[in-house]
């Protein structure tokens, strides 16, 4: 079950210059700021009421942010929902013909297992499911 828009993920290419703006526009500096080796990314998030802005910034060039941002520019890069039971929505979602860029959970930045579903399943958005990493 989807339980609300976890976050929105945006491409950027210079994390500093995209915070100071962000924290001008939105009115409150990153709450957080973290590196996902595995996703060749640097993030920083803020918090507006439950939803939550990620900014990525890529930290070598074969990334997929370095890749998207290559090929599209900046931007809205995906969109999170947070699930109660990942493993769960994998299997419904594959049962009813969405396609995965990953069916197996990884970690994500802010405690969250993650899994990706490929945009040619989702009208074009790259939509992420994620689940908070019980201790």
């Amino acid at each position: 079950m989807f339980t609300n828009v976890e976050h929105i993920g945006i491409a950027v290419r210079n994390l500093a210059a995209s915070n100071n703006l962000f924290t001008k526009l939105l009115g409150a500096e990153p709450y957080k700021s973290e590196a996902v080796e595995s996703e060749g990314v640097t993030t920083s998030f803020f918090r507006v009421n439950e939803t939550k802005i990620e900014l990525l910034e890529a930290t070598r060039p074969d990334s997929p942010i370095a890749r998207f941002i290559e090929k599209r520019g900046e931007g809205v890069h995906h969109v999170a929902f947070e699930v109660v039971d990942l493993r769960v929505e994998i299997e419904r979602l594959t049962l009813l013909g969405f396609q995965f860029l990953n069916e197996t959970p990884k970690k994500g930045a802010d405690n969250k297992l993650v899994v990706f579903l490929h945009p040619k399943s989702t009208n074009g958005v790259l939509v992420e499911l994620c689940q908070e990493i019980k201790a």
